[in-house]
């Protein structure tokens, strides 16, 4: 069996915690509309014809597949987490690239931008314009946080 997915939704979000990382990485996924399902991550191929869709509420439990960025930190420090992608000028599906670093989102996006760039050139083929969600947090003191940022498939063909 082929699943081969035909709409998507981008989404991102971030959240702090007091307790652990891990509990800050299940709020940002919760604000993010993304935490009640069963996450597999992916690469970086979006297939010909699949569209972007609005985010929309998912199934609880339902095995979701998605390219997922996400980066955890400490009290004091600013973290980032994000995902580009895009189109191929040409029809044939499109690309995601997802990064995260200790940093500024606007640091991420440089980032992200190189890796688009070089997906691009790897694969001589041209993009449409490189589209962007990356979440940036300035984490407070006595306190973990993360950020999240995904492209959700959602349907299948």
């Amino acid at each position: 069996m082929e699943l081969v997915p035909s709409k998507f939704f981008i989404t991102s979000s971030s959240a702090v915690s007091k307790v652990s990382d891990l509990n800050a990485f299940d709020r940002a996924l919760i604000k993010a509309g993304i935490g009640e399902q069963n996450l597999v991550s992916v690469s970086s191929v979006i297939p010909e014809g699949a569209e972007r869709v609005e985010a929309r509420e998912m199934t609880m439990g339902a095995v979701t597949h998605c390219v997922l960025a996400q980066m955890r930190g400490c009290e004091g420090e600013t973290i980032a987490a994000g995902i580009a992608y895009t189109y191929r000028k040409d029809g044939k599906g499109g690309y995601v690239a997802e990064g995260h670093i200790h940093g500024s989102a606007e640091s991420l996006r440089e980032i992200l931008s190189w890796k688009m760039n070089e997906m691009s050139n790897i694969r001589g083929v041209e993009f449409e314009e490189i589209q962007y969600a990356i979440e940036e947090l300035a984490i407070p003191m006595d306190h973990y946080g993360c950020c999240v940022a995904s492209l959700v498939f959602t349907e299948y063909r």
